[in-house]
């Protein structure tokens, strides 16, 4: 049997992948998002978001299916729930994807496409984000949430199919 040398290191991890952003600027430029989306700063969206950013799970139904439509998209969900705020309770970073699990709440004071008729009703539920950036700006979003927890505590009805 051949003993394990002790002194011999395996290689040093390489970033193949060179020109990455690295950990903590992608963890800012997540934070700031989230920072802008609870603030209602609009405005300085582009600064985080790509211009042509992909949604692969719609924010919002209602939503078009093209790059940059998201920015419509997070007024639409902001004006639906005043007031909403994603508290931003982990994020893992490896590179160029950041994953953030959010607790997010709200109430349903203004139309959506899913319920034009506002409620009133509040709601608080967990969602978790795989963000993508790119040259500092998130170029891809992939969301999930609780989204039966959220037509309960809103009082919506269950979509069906058509």
């Amino acid at each position: 049997m051949t003993a394990l040398r002790q002194d011999v290191q395996p290689p040093a991890p390489t970033d193949a992948r060179a020109g990455v952003p690295g950990t903590a600027a992608n963890r800012a430029v997540v934070t700031g998002f989230f920072a802008a989306v609870n603030e209602r700063r609009l405005a300085d969206l582009p600064r985080y978001l790509a211009a042509d950013v992909i949604d692969h799970n719609k924010i919002i139904h209602g939503e078009p299916d093209e790059p940059g439509a998201a920015f419509e998209a997070i007024a639409m969900q902001l004006a639906a729930f005043e007031p909403y705020h994603a508290r931003v309770d982990e994020l893992l970073v490896e590179g160029d994807r950041v994953v953030a699990r959010i607790t997010q709440s709200g109430v349903n004071s203004g139309a959506h496409p899913r319920m034009p008729r506002p409620t009133g009703r509040s709601f608080e539920n967990e969602a978790m984000f795989v963000f993508t950036l790119a040259g500092g700006r998130i170029t891809e979003m992939r969301a999930v949430s609780d989204r039966l927890g959220l037509f309960l505590q809103l009082g919506w009805d269950w979509p069906t199919v058509d």
